[in-house]
């Protein structure tokens, strides 16, 4: 119970933090943006706005006509009582007729501005992926994941409920409001409305920026129990080392301390709610009573009738409620516009070009030429993370890029798959310009084994199937045969309907490499990126992943990234990187026979650390 009111919370402040957007004409141009993505549901929504005004409007006569009810008040004989029995129930008739109408023109509305928003959002939702995982890898660099996909969630829950709710309700309640605030100027006596008009829009405003500041108060307060609640997680999930370096004091001492800020805070939170509390009985409250009493010396005065009486009294609660309300949508709308600008920052930024028409089609044979190719990231555009680089791997050749850390050697795998454009020099595949192929035929080329491999949270045979999606039950099982992953699937209950589980911890490591090693079977590809994929297994899961990456290799150009040096001893070259620059070329044997060489370094490192 405790976490999931504490998650309600979360979500609350979460909704209060999102950027609010100024109401002004070029924030408005940008959300009318939205209605691009009604298509055809754009009759819908003038419909929908047709019921709301009648609802607005029909809901306005309500506290007329019940305000009629006070004039029956005191009948003077039993001939006047049995009268304003009758036109009671006439009135009562009425006001259930105004009820059910008012419902249907509410139920009317809800129901179309709901198929409105649906059909909106199923729109955007599409396009805003579409355009998301379109996106080049330089903006994923860039952007954080949780936030991306906070976009396509809470953004997207926040538009929702901004033209499901909150646009409809502006409307509603200024209708209301300003309707009924009309009625009021003109059709009672100013000796009435002015008491309105003195007390409610000065005790309204300090409500709301009592209530805005009570809400600041609420969220500083849940913040600062946020951070000792990740105080606790840290302590226990890191509890080894707080015991193995007998930190218990320290942090007993960070805890208290932040339990000391919650306390102050909850102090000052509950002060200025105590303080509401007063300020709603007392003026609030007074302000109503005051009112009342004004009214009935009023009528004792004969100044006023008792239906002028009941007509104002309603017409004004009717009034206060709907401009009191009025902030609080307004603020929600705020809050959309600003959800809408970030999502159109995802709509509108680049994408690349992975579905282009009217490019060289390839005949792959899988020669990778690299021609004096310097790069640095978008993020350390100062600094170069290549420099000058120039080698060739021929097709069916397998070329290991080894090195220290740093060096470039995966910088490179993602210049070839074009995740990257190099700064200066060229890319060429089959002797042609990787920039001047279409991208998706070129990625279809190539197939990406990383040292940790995420599968997707499907079945066994859907994550195997990524390959080549569409591929039949037989392609799947003779690319894991190749793969040496068809007998462990085998063993498994569900076999190939085996959940995975998130990122695929549902499986060790070994099976992992097998799958997404079967994955690229199936791909067919002319080109093999394999990013040392047997560095973290045992013994016998790296005998079955080095097999079948063996069998996989064979016929196809590859480039090995190496951190364990055992492994590309058959390679038909080895390029040995240092800092960004190529400083070592040749065979295993070349290498070894070079006096005080890299490789030889490398080599020797290894073996004493073995």
């Amino acid at each position: 119970m405790a976490s999931a009111r504490s998650e309600r919370m979360k979500k609350q402040n979460d909704l209060q933090d999102m950027p609010k957007a100024k109401l002004n004409a070029e924030n408005f141009k940008k959300g009318a943006r939205l209605f691009d993505y009604l298509g055809k549901q754009k009759w819908t929504f003038a419909i929908g706005l047709i019921f709301l005004v009648l609802s607005a409007g029909v809901g306005l006569l309500f506290p007329m006509m019940s305000g009629k009810m006070f004039g029956m008040l005191g009948a003077s004989d039993k001939t006047q009582m049995i009268e304003n029995l009758k036109k009671l129930d006439n009135i009562g008739f009425t006001l259930l007729l105004i009820l059910v109408v008012q419902g249907f023109f509410s139920f009317g509305r809800v129901f179309m501005f709901t198929r409105v928003t649906e059909s909106l959002l199923e729109s955007l939702r599409n396009k805003a992926f579409e355009r998301l995982i379109k996106k080049p890898m330089s903006f994923f660099s860039k952007n954080q994941s949780g936030e991306l996909s906070s976009r396509l969630a809470t953004d997207l829950n926040v538009i929702s409920e901004a033209f499901t709710m909150n646009i409809a309700e502006v409307i509603r309640q200024s209708i209301v409001g300003i309707g009924g605030l009309i009625i009021i100027m003109t059709s009672t006596n100013f000796a009435v409305s002015k008491w309105f008009l003195i007390i409610i829009p000065p005790l309204s405003v300090l409500a709301i920026l009592f209530a805005r500041k009570i809400r600041n108060y609420s969220k500083q307060f849940q913040d600062k129990i946020a951070d000792a609640n990740v105080i606790v997680s840290e302590s226990i999930t890191g509890v080894t080392n707080v015991k193995s370096f007998t930190n218990e004091a320290y942090e007993i001492n960070r805890y208290e301390k932040q339990t000391s800020d919650i306390k102050r805070f909850g102090l000052l939170y509950g002060t200025f709610r105590g303080a509401f509390f007063a300020f709603v009985i007392t003026c609030i409250f007074g302000a109503i009573f005051f009112m009342l009493y004004k009214m009935l010396q009023l009528n004792a005065q004969g100044i006023i009738s008792g239906e002028e009486f009941g007509k104002f009294m309603m017409l004004a609660l009717f009034v206060s409620g709907s401009l009191g309300g009025l902030p609080e949508q307004i603020a929600s709308i705020q809050r959309a516009l600003g959800a809408t600008d970030r999502v159109f920052e995802i709509i509108d930024e680049d994408v690349e070009n992975v579905l282009a028409q009217n490019q060289i089609a390839i005949q792959p044979q899988g020669k990778i030429e690299l021609q004096k190719i310097n790069f640095s990231y978008p993020s350390r555009e100062n600094f170069e993370v290549l420099k000058d680089i120039s080698f060739t791997a021929n097709a069916g050749e397998t070329v290991a890029l080894v090195g220290s850390s740093g060096s470039g050697k995966s910088t490179i795998a993602n210049l070839i798959l074009r995740f990257y454009n190099p700064i200066k020099g060229q890319i060429l595949f089959d002797g042609q310009n990787i920039d001047e192929i279409d991208l998706t035929l070129l990625r279809q080329q190539i197939a990406y084994v990383p040292q940790e491999v995420i599968l997707f949270a499907g079945t066994i045979a859907e994550n195997i199937a990524y390959g080549k999606v569409g591929a039949t039950q037989q392609e799947i099982e003779e690319a894991a045969k190749k793969a040496n992953a068809f007998d462990f699937i085998n063993t498994f209950p569900e076999k190939w309907n085996t959940l995975v589980g998130e990122r695929g911890i549902q499986l060790s490591g070994g099976q992992r490499q097998r799958i997404a090693i079967a994955r690229a079977v199936l791909k067919n590809p002319a080109i093999l990126i394999l990013d040392e994929a047997t560095s973290s297994l045992d013994s016998e899961s790296e005998g079955l992943v080095q097999d079948a990456l063996d069998k996989l290799m064979q016929g196809r150009t590859s480039i090995v990234i190496a951190h364990r040096l055992s492994t590309i001893k058959e390679a038909n070259k080895i390029v040995v990187l240092h800092q960004g620059v190529i400083v070592e070329e040749g065979t295993h044997q070349e290498l070894l026979e070079i006096e005080n060489g890299f490789y030889v370094k490398l080599s020797k490192m290894q073996m004493n650390a073995s």
